[in-house]
Order: C-alpha cells, then sequence, then structure tokens
C-alpha cells in the first residue's frame, strides 16, 4: 500500500514551489509522475526541472491517443508530467505498468472521482441480458462475457468495469468512479491542496479505507520550504485584509437558504423579471460599486443562466463555478458570483450507499475559495466580491473569522 501524504495548506503558501523543491533533492533513481490542473504548471515543471527530463504524453504514437503516450512514458520509466484530464483516464495496463515502475504520485489539486456516465438504455439492457455484464451485490458492474480482447463499441464500458469503475445508481443511471487501484501503485503519493475535508476525495479515500497522514508547508528563513505539523488552523488576517465582501441592498435577492442553487436557478430561466433584476444588480455592483472595467470583472452562474444573466462590461470575465484550472484571470479584481453551491443528489446517494455522510458546507467553502483564488488575491491584490446568496456569504465570512 502506498504511502499517502495530503499537504493541506492555504493558497499562496509554497505548495507547489516544494514541490519542485523536493522532486530536484531527490535520490536520481526516483521517478515521479505530476499531475495537475494547470496546462501552465506542465511547462513549469519542465523548465525548473530541466536534469530531470519531465515529458509530457503525446499523440506521437501509434493509436494517436495520449493515453497511449502516456503508457509509452510509463514503460520507459520517464520522468512524467501531465494533468487531471489524461490521469482519469487510467485503465487497467496504466496500473499494471505503474505496479512495475513504483513511481512517487504528486497530484496537485484534488481530482474528480465520481461522475455520471452516460450510455444508452438499450446498450446497457442488451449488456445485461446476454449476462455480458452482472452486477455484484454492491452493486458494482463486472464483465464477465468477454476477455479483454473485445474491441467492439462497448470497449470503453468494458474497459471502465475491468477497472472496478462502474457503480448502478439508479434504474438507468451509472456512475464513474477514479479506479482505487491507480493510487495503490505507487511507492508514495502527494496531495497538495486547501480543505482536504472539503472534497470528495477525502470522501472517496473513506469509501476504500485509504490511510493518509496531513501535513503542512511552510517557508523557512534561508528561502527553502519544508513540511510541518498540520493544525488546521489558518491565520487569514491578511487574507481578510484582501478580500472586501460587499454588504448592501443589492444583497436581498439573495435571501434564503436555497436562493440561487442550481435547482432554483433552473426555475428562475423562466422568472424572465426575476432574472432581469438580478442581471441589473451583477451590473450595477460592476459599473456603480466597484467602477472597474470588463477586463477587471469575473462573474460566475450555472450554465443554464449564463447567458440570461451575461451583460455589458462582464460578459467575457466568465469563469466556471467549479474552475480549478485556470490562471487566465489573475489580474481580475471584482468579482460577483451568482450560485449556491449543492452537492449532486446522487453524488450524495452514493456515498451515502457505502455509509459516508459528506459535509456539503465544507464542499461548498471548498470550491468557493478555489473560485475566488482564480482572482487577483493569487498575486496579493485587493479584490470586491457580489456574493448575494446568504448561505454562501456566511460561510466564507464565518471562514474568515
Amino acid at each position: 500500500m502506498s504511502k499517502i501524504t495530503v499537504i493541506d495548506s492555504i493558497m499562496g503558501t509554497g505548495k507547489t514551489s516544494w514541490t519542485i523543491q523536493h522532486m530536484g533533492e531527490a535520490p536520481l533513481l526516483e521517478k515521479f509522475i505530476y499531475i495537475t490542473p494547470f496546462l501552465s504548471e506542465v511547462e513549469r515543471v519542465k523548465t525548473s526541472l530541466p536534469d530531470m527530463n519531465f515529458k509530457d504524453p503525446t499523440v506521437k504514437n501509434r493509436k494517436g491517443s495520449k493515453l497511449e503516450g502516456l503508457k509509452q512514458l510509463l514503460s520507459r520509466g520517464e520522468n512524467i508530467v501531465s494533468t487531471h484530464a489524461l490521469f482519469k483516464r487510467c485503465d487497467e495496463e496504466v496500473i499494471e505498468l505503474l505496479q512495475k515502475m513504483r513511481y512517487t504520485l504528486i497530484l496537485d489539486e484534488v481530482v474528480e472521482v465520481v461522475e455520471k456516465f452516460d450510455i444508452v438504455k438499450e446498450d446497457i439492457r442488451i449488456l445485461f441480458d446476454s449476462k455480458t455484464i452482472i452486477e455484484d451485490g454492491k452493486r458494482w458492474i463486472k464483465w464477465v462475457g468477454t476477455d479483454r480482447s473485445y474491441d467492439g463499441g462497448l470497449k470503453n464500458v468494458m474497459e471502465q468495469c475491468f477497472c472496478n469503475n462502474l457503480y448502478h445508481y439508479g434504474e438507468n443511471f451509472y456512475l464513474w468512479t477514479f479506479p482505487i487501484e491507480v493510487f495503490q501503485q505507487f511507492e508514495e503519493v502527494f496531495v497538495l491542496t486547501y480543505m482536504f475535508d472539503g472534497s470528495l476525495q477525502k470522501y472517496y479515500f473513506d469509501i476504500f479505507d485509504v490511510k493518509y497522514i496531513y501535513k503542512a508547508v511552510e517557508r523557512s528563513t534561508n528561502n527553502k520550504y519544508k513540511l510541518v505539523e498540520y493544525t488546521g488552523i489558518d491565520d487569514l488576517t491578511k487574507i481578510s485584509e484582501l478580500l472586501h465582501i460587499y454588504e448592501g441592498k443589492l444583497n436581498t435577492c439573495g435571501n434564503g437558504e436555497y436562493t440561487f442553487s442550481a435547482t432554483d436557478m433552473k426555475k428562475l430561466v423562466k422568472k424572465p423579471v426575476q432574472l432581469k433584476a438580478i442581471q441589473s444588480n451583477v451590473y450595477n455592483f460592476f459599473r456603480n460599486i466597484t467602477k472597474t472595467s470588463a477586463e477587471e470583472n469575473m462573474w460566475t452562474t450555472f450554465k443554464d443562466c449564463q447567458n440570461s444573466l451575461k451583460g455589458k462590461g462582464y460578459t467575457k470575465g466568465f469563469v466556471a463555478v467549479n474552475s480549478r484550472a485556470t490562471n487566465e484571470f489573475r489580474e481580475r479584481t471584482s468579482m460577483a458570483y451568482i450560485a449556491n453551491r449543492f452537492t449532486q443528489p446522487y453524488i450524495k446517494q452514493f456515498f451515502k450507499a457505502h455509509d459516508i455522510e459528506i459535509n456539503e458546507d465544507k464542499l461548498a467553502l471548498a470550491e468557493l475559495l478555489q473560485w475566488i483564488w482564480r482572482s487577483a488575491i493569487r498575486e496579493g491584490k485587493e479584490v470586491q466580491l457580489y456574493i448575494p446568496s446568504e448561505r454562501m456569504r456566511m460561510l466564507l465570512k464565518d471562514w474568515l473569522s
């Protein structure tokens, strides 16, 4: 079993810098896989450690796929840097290669571990009727009808089943889960994040009884970084000075526990008068309160309402509500967050079926903080935030206090 260390430190404390330092000081024979949500970080790792010759998978191979490129790099024992998107595609062949090579994994930010899996209803019925797939006692789908040589149109379903990734949630509803076996093949794993207990990956580890320890990172007086004991206590004084949360009459539209939730916003799409009032509030905030230009503005809402709420002076500053993988908006100093985040019911039920109760407030706050840190606050600049959802605003203020 891999030794897993969660490095849980607030954004800007030097987690990535420690990692680059750690890899640069490692024994020559130790091999690393660095997985990041940021394409820009791929290049940063490669240029920061030129002697380690990090390589990122390409499509220049016989199958024309990055997954095949990853397998080729693994088979040669190369130091590898890549993205979350490719890491999520790990299959049984990748797992076998990892088992042989015994890499150290650096996972920059938690990875998505549970998602809806789309499959045609008729296809799944045929697979069940032909006994190509069966469902075990815990609702995991097993492929038993053929061996791995099958190369037909449902090969993706087969691959997920062989990796124990496919879970039957409802009558015709299936979930993909990240293969836990991937984490078990590394010599050592480091997860770089903040508020790990506000992530689904934490609950996913709990389902499979994965053991891990917490550490934090600290900058030393000699300009180097070191791991220290994790206390869970952060000095938020500086952040409180930088983050200015709007308080005023524009917030009255967000009163109520579920106002601006995904369900509520879907209903608002059919209420043009109310939508127009919210749009006017966002416009008013940017135009008359912060008095910032379009290049300084950043906003979000659920995709169902994006077109209805966009407006002059901020439309192009849209950043997805669950965004982690961009530094493109690091100069934005004014933000509007028109959302109230709750976990999808099927996600909650999946964990509940495994006797795991998730904390929705922690999940919502952790995601909100990641969104805020797409802005200029990551550069140590003052920012202003309009967050009319009463629930989300109070979660943020309670965290700051």
